[in-house]
């Protein structure tokens, strides 16, 4: 700690000693510059006053010429400590009188150059001297009186002629002008520079010292706090690996905020490195899962609220059949609650649904297993088409995606998804057993539910998933409901998304919309003093450990498939599994399909292009137009490529099993995910996971959120028909080596990162931020108390 801190000490301390030393070394000559110039200027007004001073007695000596009458009055005046000689120049430049010390070999006009110098300094045996040069003026001397002519030797005699004077030629002008001042001398003044020199050491030495003392006190400034930083650093450091101030509103150290994200993400990868380190029975399992739930959440109840039912119950030809849908969310959350054992409460869509609950509407599922409760809502035709197909499919959905589709608003869609949302809502209120439990809320469907469940259960641990992407905030403001929404949403405890886009996305869309107060450091918004973290975790699916050993070989799931299709023995399969919906970006790919045909004609006849497509929301118009589309695309690929033997293309619009979409998987080349917008997408993930034969590409697009994690397919932008052609080429012609060596990289992502690991990170944080309200809640009745 004590040699750390030193550390951390000595990157301030030298630094600062380096910048010091430069600084004096050149602050040092140029303070001496700034000095010698304040000394000159000062040398020179000193000048012009001794100038001024003898001016009349030199103007008067030059004028009588008595220019050795100059010389006492030169040496008194240079008894001053700073004057060393001073001369007397005439105006041609001849050195008229001078002092004893003025140097012999100075001439005036060598002292006129070195005057006119920026530095007017002369170097003498003795020393520098400053040379100042200052003009004379006065009256030029009187002209000689005029000669009188020379008498005759006999004197003046009658009729001599004697000349005269001649007088002035203007004897009125000579009288009116007087004479001008003119330039009768100059004095050399020379200043001796010791005492200056003098006081430079002495500015110097003050300099110096000054800048030791601000150096020692700035040390001493920056000792005291590294050393409080560091220990405050290495507290806070503590403290977020402890898990506190991960939902605080505030850090432990206010200048580890911006750390604290990216310290949280990276401590759970060590954890998981460190856990897979251990051994395979460290990795993210459903048993660790429920260790989780022991030591984090023991004897709390959860509770998982969706559209979606995970089994339904629907009348066949031998009686009820049990059915999963198909559905991500449900891949995602059915194993969670396989190990948490709560309460599912879901939509009772079966038509069979209500014969095989009991009085209070419940079922324990799955069949023959009971692991938990499937707790089913009843809604009635009108309340599921103005709640589901229409706010939430018509509005939310489109709302939500990027694909091009207009979302349309009623208000009496809006009034059926509150009404069934409050319906929800007062079905969780029922099922729990206390006043805290954790509520699940997943998807767009229930974006109120929050809230009106934090009206009831005050200290419920709510944890909505927003399966599905969020807008930026100019497109979210399209609803005309966006404050109702958001405002549901933050009853949450804690929000999550896939992406930290997607949360940026909806935290910038929260500050557009709402008064809340934004902590972005940390993801946290407070809004009508309650706080919800924001936070991404990218889901998942089960790792099939234990459901590969029942699985099929792929040679013989490859000659189940190619038999029930008719294709040929050497064709190329590719096969992409979706629901029939247009962010799926279906007739994108049956575009590329196309374009790839047209640009290796040796494909055809080899390539076969299988697509799942799972009716879904039927009853809206625009689903049934893009279903149109899609078929017409198909039988025109169809037509022009194909034959009797082989056709191109083979649209499976029906449900399918999750056993049939394995071998689907199982027995494929080539993958194909081109959503145009999504969430994640659950179908790459389950395709790498079906190919424990290390065999078979993954083409995915950019949009997805899963090409995130899985950068070992090949990205594509689902839009460039071009690319996702070529791609598709390249898949289909990729060397058996490459194709291992990819898989086996996407097959440890998706294991790793697996459902269980995605599920038990939120309810990690859900635990920490219940142990907190539980721990301020005592304070608060300590303090009332005391």
């Amino acid at each position: 700690m004590a040699l750390s801190s030193l550390r951390l000490q000595l990157r301030f301390l030298l630094p600062l000693t380096v910048t010091l030393v430069l600084a004096a070394m050149l602050a040092v000559p140029l303070l001496d510059q700034v000095t010698l110039r304040w000394f000159s200027r000062d040398l020179n007004s000193r000048g012009m006053l001794v100038a001024g001073a003898l001016t009349d007695a030199v103007a008067e000596a030059l004028q009588t010429h008595r220019t050795e009458r100059l010389r006492p009055l030169f040496e008194r005046a240079t008894q001053d400590e700073r004057m060393y000689a001073i001369g007397l120049c005439s105006p041609s430049g001849e050195l008229l009188q001078h002092t004893q010390r003025f140097p012999p070999e100075l001439s005036c006009r060598h002292a006129l150059d070195v005057a006119q110098q920026g530095e007017p300094q002369l170097a003498l045996a003795g020393g520098s001297v400053h040379v100042g040069v200052h003009e004379v003026m006065g009256l030029p001397p009187p002209p000689a009186a005029p000669v009188a002519p020379a008498l005759p030797e006999g004197g003046i005699t009658s009729g001599d002629v004697v000349p005269l004077p001649a007088p002035p030629a203007n004897p009125a002008a000579a009288a009116a002008s007087p004479p001008q001042p003119v330039l009768v001398g100059r004095l050399l003044m020379l200043h001796d520079l010791s005492f200056i020199d003098r006081r430079s050491q002495d500015t110097r030495r003050y300099l110096i010292g000054f800048i030791a003392v601000l150096g020692l006190a700035i040390a001493l400034i920056t000792v005291a706090v590294a050393q409080l930083s560091w220990r405050g650093w290495v507290k806070g450091a503590r403290a977020l690996m402890r898990g506190e101030g991960v939902l605080a509103p505030f850090a432990p150290v206010p200048e580890l905020a911006p750390l604290a994200s990216e310290l949280r993400s990276r401590l759970r990868d060590l954890e998981d490195e460190y856990r897979r380190a251990q051994g395979p029975e460290a990795e993210w399992t459903a048993e660790r899962l429920r260790s989780l739930l022991r030591t984090r959440l023991s004897g709390d109840q959860v509770i998982v609220v969706s559209n979606r039912e995970p089994y339904i119950h629907v009348h066949g030809d031998d009686g009820i059949v049990v059915k999963r849908p198909a559905s991500g969310l449900v891949t995602a959350v059915e194993p969670v609650m396989r190990a948490c054992s709560g309460t599912w409460i879901a939509h009772g869509s079966g038509d069979a649904d209500r014969e095989v609950v009991d009085a209070g509407d419940r079922v324990a599922v799955p069949p023959g297993q009971k692991d938990y409760w499937l707790r089913r809502i009843w809604l009635t035709p009108e309340e599921e088409q103005g709640y589901y197909y229409g706010f939430a499919n018509e509005g939310m959905w489109p709302l939500c995606h990027v694909a091009h589709v207009r979302p349309v608003f009623r208000e009496s869609d809006w009034e059926a998804y509150r009404t069934v949302n409050q319906r929800f809502a007062d079905a969780v209120v029922a099922e729990a057993r206390r006043e805290d439990p954790v509520v699940l809320v997943q998807d767009y469907h229930f974006a109120l539910l929050p809230a009106m469940v934090r009206e009831q259960l005050p200290e419920a641990t709510i944890l909505t998933f927003w399966h599905i992407p969020w807008p930026n905030p100019e497109s979210f403001g399209i609803c005309p409901w966006r404050r109702e929404i958001l405002q549901g949403m933050l009853g949450s405890t804690i929000l999550g998304f896939h992406t930290r886009y997607h949360c940026k996305n909806f935290i910038e869309t929260v500050d557009r919309y709402l008064e809340a107060r934004i902590e972005h450091e940390h993801s946290i918004i407070a809004h009508q003093d309650k706080e919800t973290l924001v936070e991404s975790y990218p889901i998942s699916i089960a790792w099939p450990d234990d459901a590969a050993a029942a699985w099929p070989a792929v040679a013989e799931c490859r000659r189940r498939v190619f038999e029930r299709l008719a294709l040929p023995e050497n064709a190329v399969l590719a096969v992409g599994v979706d629901r029939f919906d247009y962010t799926k970006g279906i007739l994108e790919r049956l575009n590329a399909v196309e374009r790839l045909l047209e640009k290796q004609p040796e494909m055809a006849g080899r390539f076969v292009f299988v697509q799942v497509a799972a009716p879904t929301r039927a009853a809206l118009d625009e689903y049934q137009s893009f279903q149109q589309r899609v078929q017409l695309t198909a039988a025109r690929i169809n037509t022009r490529f194909g034959s009797a033997a082989c056709q191109p293309v083979h649209l499976l619009a029906r449900h399918h099993e999750p056993d049939a979409v394995n071998e689907l998987f199982r027995a494929a080349d080539i993958c194909v995910v081109t959503s145009l917008h999504d969430g994640m997408n659950l179908v790459a993930k389950e395709f790498v996971a079906a190919r424990d034969d290390l065999a078979g590409v993954l083409v995915l697009s950019r949009f997805a959120g899963a090409s995130r994690e899985l950068t070992e397919a090949l990205i594509v932008n689902p839009y460039h028909v071009e690319e996702t052609a070529d791609a598709l080429y390249r898949a289909a012609t990729m060397p058996a080596a490459e194709q291992r060596e990819r898989m086996a990289s996407l097959r440890s992502t998706v294991r790793e990162f697996n459902v269980y690991r995605w599920a038990g990170r939120m309810l990690a944080d859900a635990g920490r931020s219940r142990l907190r309200a539980r721990i301020e809640a005592r304070v608060r009745r300590f303090q009332e108390d005391g």
